[in-house]
């Protein structure tokens, strides 16, 4: 099962699944990186999302996980996978994938997204759709790396209207 626990003594952080606890810290991340490169609460991007305080009800659904990246006590950032809104039962959605400034460069969305392609699969997924944004050039590469293509339309329907960049990967 891909819902472990992975220690990073190196750059002294770990991954895990979210706990109730972890709501706040991870609404306070995902806000202050979408301030950061000017995703705004008015506009569709994930910043905006009513879900935002509430991460472990919403990913404690079937076929849903999210994990939280945690240094020295604190969420400095997180990424899961669901069924993609409005969907077909193939296709589950990268969501939600943010980082702390200290933690980039360092491999750690990487492993996120690992972690959740290989969760997918487990559930009987078939692709993985996500949705993004230009202004974030570095998450747009490594999705590139990690074998994600371009698709000219959205899929489903994840309310993001104003996230320009669709990608999708099968499993």
């Amino acid at each position: 099962m891909t819902k472990c626990t992975i220690q990073n003594t190196t750059h002294g952080y770990s991954i895990r699944l979210i706990t109730p606890q972890d709501n706040a810290g991870i609404a306070a991340v995902i806000r202050a990186v979408s301030a950061e490169h000017g995703l705004t609460a008015d506009k569709g991007f994930a910043v905006a999302d009513p879900i935002l305080d509430t991460l472990y009800e919403v990913y404690s659904q079937p076929r849903s996980a999210y994990w939280v990246v945690e240094m020295a006590g604190k969420v400095v950032g997180g990424g899961g996978v669901a069924p993609l809104a409005g969907g077909d039962e193939n296709t589950c959605e990268l969501q939600k994938m943010y980082l702390s400034s200290v933690l980039r460069g360092k491999g750690v969305a990487r492993q996120i997204v690992a972690q959740s392609l290989a969760f997918g699969t487990e559930q009987g997924f078939t692709r993985c759709y996500l949705e993004t944004t230009e202004n974030l050039k570095a998450a747009i590469a490594l999705y590139e790396k990690l074998g994600f293509s371009y698709l000219d339309a959205p899929l489903g329907n994840t309310g993001h209207s104003d996230c320009e960049v669709r990608m999708v990967k099968m499993l």
